[in-house]
């Protein structure tokens, strides 16, 4: 029997004394615990853009929420398991990514994504962006590539742990007719399409999946923590050296190039930075020999951006630059003769080149502080060539703390870097987040690569969310998309990660994230330090190139709140309505 003091109290709360829900003091309480909240709310990073919404813009990001609330319960749980790539998974929001891929694709928040103006992508390696089915497709079509390895192929494992890569020849001639007997001997070359044809299990087709796999962190290799990052890390400069070899020849290059822009654009995106550490030879169509240095290569870089600039697909497209990267494993000498081909080309194309940076596993190579005579080196060299190459880091892509590889995130700073490369360690370090909110560093995130190289088990456990709610600016980047397995160039799926598996994100949270990206582009002219950080204050604010894009990507954002809005109707609720008739 229920008492009078309400239907939803019972008689033994009533006895004890129990408070409810609607008492003062405990409603006193509700309100305190909210302002601790929205105390902390007031931290973040992104609490400027959220403020600065429209109308239209916050119904936008309300329906996004309601989406991904109802495919939390219909698609992302344990009653869905028809598709699952491996059996037994458990489903989730924020699962880890090669188990989710399948899936999330197929959502609506993936095609809201999709469509989203993501803006600029700030961090990704171009060795690392044209996937190998098209590269592969791209040697077998084209006349005269040829493939070798550091042993015969004769076995499964010798086909799975070999060196091995590709090149240009104009010989018709070769001393070696069969890559995969043990007859072929160490580093002799086979035509592609003769390789591919004898492939000893199922023809061009098998050696096609053969060099898909060996140019791929595979889902079994990633989801595989317990052998460690030195294991994943092993693979994943293996399969540098294969989609490099096979991306460096003139005719392959020009094609990958366009491809990679229509993808970018189509992504929604508006400008990139390449990485490149230009290990590989780059050969020029029908040179038995290769390039000595890099000027080809980025002749004709520059040559097919313009050509697409020119299409009608490009028009709106602002282009692209590259930070180029030595390898930390280099020695002394080897570094400083790679950095002054760097100046070389910085000399010849001023305005393809935007920076500096170094790269490879932290952990397995030089720490910046051992690099810093050199680091130095190149500074005092570049000011006497008149030349202004900044700094962007890589740094705190490790699990250390307090290590000297952890260390990297002091160095970077110290050294003026103008953006920091993963930061994934920087959450460790209190005064460090203090000291990049000062000095207006933006971190280039790169969740999938984080989570398929072993760093984080999945994007639940990605320390990123705790760097926004310290204020830290952030922008999210894709990496190296060909070998994580992504399968498609662009930003989508790394926003998407983002989008699922934190709730304080938001759509407005992405919309944040992506116009940092905007705001902290390494544009043309160069600039020095003081007019770089008072642009990057000033924001749309200011005057100039950055100015000019961050209105226009401003404008391209309420474009797309405004198509979600209209296109996603049936998940509006009356002041969504109202929103949406104010602005009409």
């Amino acid at each position: 029997m229920a008492s009078d003091v309400g239907s939803d109290v019972s008689d033994w709360e009533v006895e004890e004394g129990l408070p409810q829900p609607t008492d003062q003091f405990i409603q006193q309480y509700y309100q305190g615990r909210e302002a601790l909240i929205e105390q902390e709310k007031a931290q973040r990073s992104d609490v400027s853009f959220r403020q600065s919404l429209t109308p239209l813009a916050a119904a936008a990001c309300a329906i996004v929420s309601r989406i991904r609330l109802e495919e939390h319960e219909t698609i992302w749980t344990n009653q869905h398991l028809d598709d699952t790539p491996i059996p037994g998974v458990n489903h989730y929001p924020g699962m880890m990514f090669p188990l989710a891929k399948r899936r999330m694709e197929q959502s609506k928040t993936y095609q809201i994504v999709r469509r989203m103006p993501k803006g600029a992508l700030l961090h990704a390696h171009l060795d690392a962006m044209i996937d190998a089915d098209f590269l592969v497709d791209q040697v077998l079509a084209t006349e005269g590539i040829t493939i070798q390895a550091s042993q015969p192929l004769a076995t499964a494992e010798a086909r799975k742990q070999a060196a091995v890569n590709f090149q240009y020849s104009k010989s018709s001639e070769f001393a070696a007719s069969s890559i995969w007997t043990d007859s072929y001997q160490s580093q002799q070359l086979v035509p592609a399409t003769v390789a591919a044809d004898s492939f000893p299990h199922g023809g061009r087709e098998g050696f096609k999946a053969w060099v898909v796999e060996r140019s791929i962190i595979t889902p079994d290799e990633s989801l595989n923590h317990h052998h460690g990052l030195d294991a994943v890390w092993e693979k994943f400069r293996s399969c540098f050296m294969i989609l490099g070899s096979m991306l460096r020849y003139e005719p392959i290059f020009r094609a990958s190039l366009q491809r990679l822009f229509h993808q970018l654009r189509a992504d929604g995106l508006q400008w990139a930075e390449f990485r490149m550490a230009f290990v590989a030879k780059y050969w020029k169509e029908g040179r038995d020999q290769p390039e000595e240095g890099q000027e080809a290569l980025f002749r004709a870089f520059d040559e097919e951006l313009n050509k697409f600039q020119a299409t009608e697909e490009g028009q709106d497209w602002w282009g692209c630059r590259f930070i180029w990267t030595t390898l930390r494993i280099y020695s002394k000498k080897d570094m400083v003769n790679h950095m002054k081909q760097c100046i070389t080309i910085k000399k010849a194309f001023p305005h393809l080149i935007a920076g500096y940076d170094v790269v490879g596993q932290e952990d397995m190579g030089r720490t910046l502080a051992d690099l810093t005579p050199e680091l130095f080196w190149f500074k005092k060299r570049c000011m006497e060539q008149g030349v202004d190459i900044p700094f962007f880091f890589h740094a705190g892509e490790c699990l250390g703390d307090g290590d000297e590889t952890d260390q990297n995130l002091f160095d970077a700073i110290l050294l003026g870097t103008r953006r920091i490369g993963h930061g994934f360690s920087l959450f460790k370090h209190p005064l460090l987040i203090e000291l990049v909110k000062q000095k207006k560093i933006l971190i280039e995130a790169c969740p999938i690569s984080n989570e398929v190289l072993r760093l984080t088990s999945s994007i639940k456990s990605h320390p990123l969310p705790a760097l926004l709610a310290r204020g830290v600016s952030i922008a999210l980047c894709n990496d190296d998309p060909a070998v994580l397995g992504v399968g498609q160039n662009g930003l989508t799926h790394d926003f998407w990660q983002a989008l699922q598996g934190w709730e304080n994100l938001g759509l407005e949270g992405l919309g944040s994230l992506a116009e940092n990206s905007v705001r902290y582009a390494a544009y043309g002219p160069d600039q020095n330090s003081k007019e770089w950080n008072k642009d990057i204050k000033d924001g749309k604010y200011g005057e100039g190139v950055r100015a000019n894009r961050m209105r226009d990507w401003t404008a391209e954002w309420n474009k797309f709140c405004q198509w979600i809005v209209m296109e996603y109707a049936e998940y509006a609720d009356s002041s969504d309505d109202e929103d949406k008739t104010s602005l009409s």
